[in-house]
């Protein structure tokens, strides 16, 4: 068993190799964002990082975001959502709740009564079911700030909407229009 912060530390590398730089370790990641198992931890010892079969597991299985999904057959392994790499997650679009929530930190909230909710340099923007979730990604930034999305509205009026394997929303873009009153990290709006 391995402790938490090797565990911590071995997650985030995943996510660093698996979402942004494969070339890191250099590894390919497919059209889908899939790679192999055995070259992966292969090519992350190399790198100096010691890891095997059963940890990899342990950390795909205990991750409290599921950033990370094995295939059925148990060989290849990619992240769920987040990559800023060119992948296609093969998602089919979904309708959403009525409201979805996206958390931020408080130094962005200008910008996005501007210009809205926009994914920069990753595929979508990330939205979520439950206030919680959106407060925790928020406190990432700094004080958190919840914004309200008025996803069923968004759908109807052609929007897409994806929901990725371990929960997560997925859009293009918010706009302005679709965001509610923000509320800070205590409810207050």
């Amino acid at each position: 068993m391995i402790d938490k912060k090797h565990h911590k530390k071995l997650s985030k590398f995943l996510s660093l190799v698996l979402r942004h730089k494969p070339e890191t370790i250099g590894i390919e990641l497919d059209e889908n964002g899939w790679t192999d198992i055995d070259g992966l931890i292969s090519k992350i010892k190399k790198y100096g990082k010691p890891i095997d079969t059963e940890t990899l597991e342990l950390i795909v299985k205990t991750s409290d975001k599921q950033r990370f999904a094995i295939n059925k057959d148990g060989n290849k392994i990619r992240a769920n959502q987040g990559h800023s790499v060119k992948i296609e997650l093969g998602y089919k679009p979904k309708c959403p709740p009525e409201i979805l929530y996206h958390g931020t930190g408080n130094k962005y909230v200008e910008s996005i009564l501007k210009t809205g909710l926009v994914k920069r340099n990753r595929h979508h923007v990330h939205l979520s079911t439950n206030m919680e979730t959106a407060i925790s990604v928020g406190k990432r930034h700094g004080k958190p700030v919840v914004f309200e999305v008025l996803a069923k509205k968004m759908h109807g009026d052609g929007f897409e909407f994806f929901l990725s394997e371990n929960g997560v929303w997925l859009t293009d873009m918010v706009p302005v229009t679709y965001l509610r009153k923000y509320k800070n990290h205590i409810g207050q709006v």
